[in-house]
């Protein structure tokens, strides 16, 4: 395969149901798993879908070039194979990147936008340079190592102090991720460019969720997001208690809830 095609996502669906669906992308470095509690808590008859990003989970990683433009452009694909036109598209951390990109890129299939535990800006220098650090040594050793501590940063305080059992089960999460996709998603991630003037033209209805113990994206990367909104005074911002950047894993309920409202905005 050439390194300029498509790269493949696999496409899970969470729920059945009729309607507008709701597209659910997983972070990094998970798959669509990440959304199951979350998708038990939507109201019936809600279609729910959740890609696998290249390489996680059930999809596969081919010779294309690392981007998070590759990675909505596959997700479009795969949904228009479907016959899915539009959808509300939301996205937890690298997959709010790509949900960006799709608004960006695909702006008739997104009818609304969930932007969980993320951000709009660039990564900095040095955040860079630490991503491709990673992804060389996740290559050098044919392993996750150079990413298993996030098993603890992805979680807030609450959940690392109380939920020893939560902790094991993202560690155990990241264990069965592909060393080689590690490295594509860093580098897809670093070479993202910054896409706050894509949400400031975005014209649908906004949703930003976020933990309170979000040490990764804190709050005010939510609150940026808001205010970087076409309409900020309609963008909702969520805050999630006791939830750190995986409040869609803490927290499910409280995340589900906003994402209905969200979904009820373009269907009511």
């Amino acid at each position: 395969m050439s390194p300029s095609e498509t790269p493949e996502v696999v496409l899970h669906d969470l729920r059945a149901g009729d309607g507008l669906p709701l597209v659910l992308v997983h972070g990094f470095p998970l798959d669509h798993r990440m959304w199951d509690e979350v998708a038990r808590f939507l109201p019936d008859g809600l279609a729910v879908v959740a890609p696998d990003a290249p390489g996680f989970g059930d999809a596969l990683l081919t010779e294309s070039e690392p981007s998070i433009e590759g990675i909505a452009d596959a997700v479009a694909e795969a949904l228009a194979a479907r016959g899915v036109e539009r959808a509300v598209v939301a996205g937890m951390s690298m997959g709010g990147y790509v949900a960006l990109a799709l608004a960006e890129r695909h702006p008739g299939l997104v009818a609304a936008l969930g932007l969980v535990d993320t951000k709009s800006v660039a990564d900095a220098p040095e955040a860079r340079d630490n991503r491709l650090r990673i992804a060389d040594e996740a290559e050098r050793t044919g392993s996750v190592a150079p990413v298993r501590g996030m098993r603890e940063a992805l979680l807030g305080e609450t959940s690392r102090a109380t939920r020893p059992d939560l902790v094991a089960e993202v560690g155990a999460w990241i264990e069965e991720q592909r060393p080689e996709a590690v490295a594509w998603a860093q580098r897809a991630m670093a070479s993202r460019p910054d896409r706050t003037a894509v949400l400031a033209a975005y014209g649908g209805p906004v949703s930003v969720v976020v933990g309170v113990e979000d040490e990764l994206t804190p709050i005010e990367q939510a609150e940026h997001l808001v205010e970087s909104s076409h309409d900020a005074s309609e963008a909702a911002l969520v805050l999630v208690p006791d939830a750190g950047h995986l409040a869609a894993v803490e927290e499910p309920e409280h995340v589900a809830g906003a994402l209905a409202r969200l979904h009820a905005r373009v269907t009511r």
